[in-house]
């Protein structure tokens, strides 16, 4: 018996809705909602120009179900969930909570001794996490055979 394969209209959700107003509304002016669906370039227009002054952040309360769509279609669902290890990221992130979260042991210490090496690895982690999370998605499910 074989595996179904996923098309675009059975796909498993990686991304909320809800976790994304969330973001909106408590750092949607630095662009936090935009760097949780993977929309990196404008997340740090957002962040250097405060929303576009403010405009942007709120024509976003409109845009934010298709971002979750596009998101949705762009990463992979797998056993790593892009909310927990992006709230982690945003809130714990200079701890390495969220590299914790996805296994990678070594670097959580290394992010946990060092601030997120001095707050540039955290940085970093803003602009990569969802390629990180659907990486480590992919592998997960090569190993289970999916």
């Amino acid at each position: 018996m074989t595996q179904p394969t996923l098309s675009f209209a059975n796909r498993l959700p990686t991304h909320s809705v809800t976790i994304g107003y969330l973001f909106w509304l408590i750092g949607g002016i630095f662009g936090a909602h935009r760097f949780y669906y993977g929309k990196r370039v404008s997340g740090v227009i957002w962040l250097c120009t405060l929303g576009v002054l403010g405009v942007g952040w709120l024509l976003d309360l409109l845009w934010i179900p298709s971002m979750a769509e596009e998101a949705n279609q762009r990463y992979v669902h797998g056993p790593v969930d892009y909310s927990v290890a992006w709230l982690l990221q945003t809130y714990l992130g200079v701890f390495g909570a969220h590299r914790f979260y996805m296994g990678k042991m070594l670097t959580g210490l290394l992010w946990l001794f060092t601030g997120g090496i001095f707050g540039i690895g955290w940085l970093y982690d803003f602009l990569t996490l969802n390629q990180q999370i659907s990486d480590a998605n992919s592998q997960a499910l090569q190993i289970m055979g999916k």
